[in-house]
């Protein structure tokens, strides 16, 4: 019977490999391409390993862009956002887990909802908002816009993992007199922090990779590495063995982070799952 189940699973590995290399494969493209010079790069027909590899592509990113500007615009920002959306989501989810009223799943609905709204539906009134408050090509704009961007998502996931922890736990701890504050941050959040650390974890990472908010609202002084990107792209046209540079130091430094936190990831995305 083992062997059989054995058997059984050997169909369902082969088409996770598949599924998983077809979700690598554009990411090793864009690296190899990095490598190549651009009359390589946009070769018919593609050559994929038999060229000669170059590093100039990384040397003239470098020479003609401030690279460490933009990536710490992206760790401030992305860091930031993070910190302002988990200030208001914890005790949002928290309200909503344990002392929930008639209208909290219509909440949680509604606020999901507006994540179908396309985000250049609100760029113009946003834009005029930034530009009226000085806060166009700033870093605190940018926190402000993307902490608020992912509160719907941070909210649903924390409520899922607030839901998860029994109510007697709290309910002890305000016998014995914690307040609210005590109660969030000394029972609840050590309980919740796989979650918590995931959903920061996710946060940053789609902070980190937001590209309209930060092409649109930004120039230089505050451009992320996701603008940092974009400047690869001229009327002149693309320049993909550059740009494909530009790519992987942009995306290298947060793949780095979640392969070392993927342990964590993984346990906070299963959190509850079984009790």
């Amino acid at each position: 019977m083992a062997h059989l189940s054995q058997k059984r699973h050997v169909p369902l590995s082969i088409l996770a490999w598949v599924i998983a290399l077809a979700m690598a494969f554009p990411v090793l493209w864009t690296l190899v391409t990095s490598f190549k010079t651009e009359a390589v790069a946009v070769a018919i027909p593609p050559r994929f390993l038999d060229f000669d590899w170059t590093l100039e592509n990384y040397r003239t990113v470098l020479r003609r862009s401030d690279y460490a500007l933009h990536f710490w615009n992206s760790v401030i920002i992305s860091v930031g956002s993070t910190l302002l959306a988990m200030l208001f989501c914890i005790p949002a989810a928290w309200s909503m887990a344990f002392v929930p009223g008639r209208h909290t799943k219509n909440i949680l609905m509604w606020m999901l909802s507006t994540k179908m709204l396309p985000p250049v539906g609100v760029l113009v009134p946003i834009y005029l908002l930034f530009r009226e408050w000085g806060l166009l090509d700033t870093r605190i704009g940018l926190i402000i816009v993307l902490g608020l961007m992912n509160l719907p998502i941070i909210v649903w996931m924390l409520y899922t993992y607030f839901k998860e922890i029994p109510g007697e736990i709290l309910e002890a701890a305000r016998t014995d007199g914690a307040g609210l504050t005590s109660e969030i941050l000394f029972i609840l959040a050590p309980l919740a922090l796989p979650g918590i650390a995931s959903t920061v974890l996710l946060n940053i990472i789609l902070a980190w990779n937001e590209a309209f908010w930060t092409i649109n609202l930004t120039a230089s002084s505050a451009a992320p590495l996701t603008a940092f990107i974009a400047s690869y792209s001229s009327p002149q046209g693309l320049f993909y063995a550059k740009l494909s540079a530009a790519s992987i130091m942009a995306i290298a430094p947060i793949m780095i982070l979640g392969w070392f936190c993927q342990k964590q990831l993984v346990r906070g995305l299963t959190f509850g799952a079984v009790k």
